[in-house]
């Protein structure tokens, strides 16, 4: 885990191509939370349960004053056809250059039946309306989380 993602710590600004042809940065955020969940692959079992998850709850985490952003290191276009598939509501950002995902110390090295290599760590990062990291949740585990976060987006 990166040593920026300490709690008070002021998250790392990025900018990265988005689905639909936009751009998304954190500063373009500024004045409100925002939840960055790290992902490995587009339209996989567990990245589509939790995309899902996290639209379910869209309506709960705007009224929280919250935004969703989905990172992998997948292309724009790929996440264009996710997003359509699942009818996503939510922007979701392309780290192909992974120096976002580097920078929210994600992109780590993993094991898969003794092979090793690099991959994304399921994560999830809560930003303030200052921010700042307010909670990390690394390693995620799919089933409830969606609802942890939007609770700890709620109590902020």
């Amino acid at each position: 885990m990166s040593e920026k993602l300490t709690i008070g710590t002021p998250a790392p600004d990025f900018t990265l191509p988005g689905d639909g042809g936009r751009s998304i940065s954190l500063s373009k955020l500024a004045g409100k939370k925002v939840v960055l969940y790290f992902y490995p692959k587009d339209d996989t079992s567990g990245c589509t349960k939790e995309a899902i998850a996290f639209n379910g709850l869209r309506a709960a985490f705007a009224k929280a004053g919250t935004e969703i952003v989905g990172v992998s290191p997948d292309s724009a276009a790929s996440h264009d056809k996710f997003k359509k598939k699942y009818d996503l509501d939510f922007p979701l950002a392309a780290d192909e250059e992974k120096a976002m995902l580097d920078a929210y110390g994600v992109w780590v090295e993993k094991s898969m039946y003794g092979k090793k290599y690099m991959g994304v760590e399921r994560t999830t990062v809560l930003i303030d309306a200052k921010g700042r990291i307010a909670k990390v949740w690394p390693k995620v585990k799919v089933d409830g989380h969606a609802e942890e976060v939007l609770a700890a987006a709620q109590a902020l």
